[in-house]
């Protein structure tokens, strides 16, 4: 299995739904090697078996340079593309590319390559190089590996690297996709074909939502035969109930996310103005942090709303679990959201939700209230009902929490140890 990221230290939700879906799967009779790019080797591996890339030389793939090259057909990444170019001058630099590339590959080949792990500026450039990293660690475990799992478009390239290499067949992974991320006309067409890539190449793709599928099969063109919808679920295990003091009599509505386009901050910002217009002693919270930030902190500023509203930054670990503590609602008004595991938490400490009808989570849970993420009128409702009709609220609190607990990872890793059985052959 290809991850990026993996428990203690992670991003997003990435790490979060790997860990879960492994522990799943060991319950179900599946060994897994998890290769990430740096670990850091505090991780949890009493269900899992982790790799770190970084301490891989690159130095059994085949005897020479240009035929691992050729045999892995992957183009090597750089962040520095020169997007207006005429057609000849574009031929001329690729081939000067894979002559650097071979050259480069040849003095780096047998060492060893530090990966940060990080989604910095050089993220091109350690997806490309995580490929040949990965295909080398494929090859070498090859007698003991009968499926290749590959989460998200970071690590596709290693899955068709290590299909390659080894014949084994490859299921690739879609936690969100170029289009959750922006708006059409604005994706990233570098991401969009590594997605694309890994998609076309894999023997089967599953989707975290029938939301998600949709969009693999309708944007990415694939077959509908091949695409499985296997939702996500929560690990609840090692958290404990926290007795939190409050500071404060107001009851406290929370986002928790990053604060960026998908997640819809700006639209839970026009709802807070809405719902402090009808009961003023409620305060607003957003926890995270994203490209964003600064821009939802002036709106907050423009609305006059400043003194009702908290920034509290990235929260990892136990500081989530305190915020959820603190929380009276919490809102998710994602303007797309592939599944959304944060709902499902928030809802497993009994804290009532409200989230967007654009997320792949609406689609199993019953009892989150569930909105457009453009409709601030209805999303305001919902919050302020939460808020002044007890029974209302304890009626999601209570039902919300069975709810969500009857979502466990070894069900859905069931599901997904029936998707290796029917590629491998």
């Amino acid at each position: 299995m290809f991850g990026w990221e993996f428990p203690p230290h992670i991003a997003g939700g990435l790490g979060t739904a790997c860990y879960g879906m492994t522990k799943g799967l060991a319950a179900n009779g599946v060994e897994v090697l998890f290769v990430m790019p740096s670990a850091s080797g505090d991780e949890d591996q009493s269900a899992v078996r982790i790799i770190n890339a970084s301490d891989v030389p690159v130095d059994t793939v085949s005897t020479t340079v240009d035929e691992f090259l050729g045999k892995v057909q992957f183009v090597h990444i750089g962040s520095n593309m020169v997007p207006y170019v005429d057609p000849q001058d574009f031929t001329t630099m690729v081939e000067e590319e894979r002559r650097r590339q071979v050259k480069d590959f040849r003095i780096q080949y047998g060492q060893k390559y530090k990966f940060s792990g990080k989604y910095g500026s050089n993220l091109m450039e350690e997806v490309a190089r995580y490929a040949m990293v990965g295909a080398t660690i494929a090859l070498q475990h090859r007698d003991e590996i009968d499926v290749i799992h590959a989460h998200d478009w970071l690590t596709y390239l290693a899955g068709i690297g290590a299909k390659q290499l080894t014949g084994k067949p490859l299921v690739v992974h879609v936690h969100a996709t170029s289009f959750d991320r922006a708006s059409d006309d604005r994706i990233d067409t570098r991401v969009y074909d590594l997605e694309k890539k890994g998609m076309e190449a894999a023997d089967r793709v599953i989707a975290v939502s029938d939301l998600t599928r949709n969009i693999v099969i309708n944007k990415y063109g694939i077959s509908p035969d091949k695409v499985v919808t296997v939702h996500n679920a929560v690990d609840f295990s090692g958290r404990e109930n926290l007795n939190v003091e409050r500071g404060v009599r107001d009851k406290v509505v929370t986002f928790l996310g990053r604060v960026t386009y998908q997640k819809g901050p700006e639209y839970f910002i026009e709802a807070a103005a809405k719902v402090l217009k009808r009961c003023p002693h409620v305060r607003f919270v957003m926890a995270g942090n994203g490209d964003m930030l600064n821009r939802c902190i002036r709106h907050v500023a423009r609305l006059g709303i400043s003194d009702r509203f908290h920034f509290t930054g990235f929260l990892r670990g136990q500081e989530v679990q305190k915020m959820f503590a603190l929380s009276d609602v919490y809102v998710m008004p994602s303007i797309s959201e592939p599944f959304g595991i944060s709902p499902l938490e928030a809802m497993q400490t009994y804290v009532p939700s409200v989230i967007s009808k654009q997320s792949g989570c609406a689609e199993v849970l019953k009892y989150a209230l569930k909105v457009d993420f453009w409709d601030v009128d209805a999303m305001s409702d919902a919050i302020y009902g939460l808020l002044n009709y007890p029974a209302i609220a304890a009626l999601a609190s209570r039902c919300g929490h069975d709810e969500v607990n009857a979502l466990k990872w070894t069900n859905a890793a069931s599901k997904i140890r029936k998707v290796y059985e029917s590629v491998i052959k």
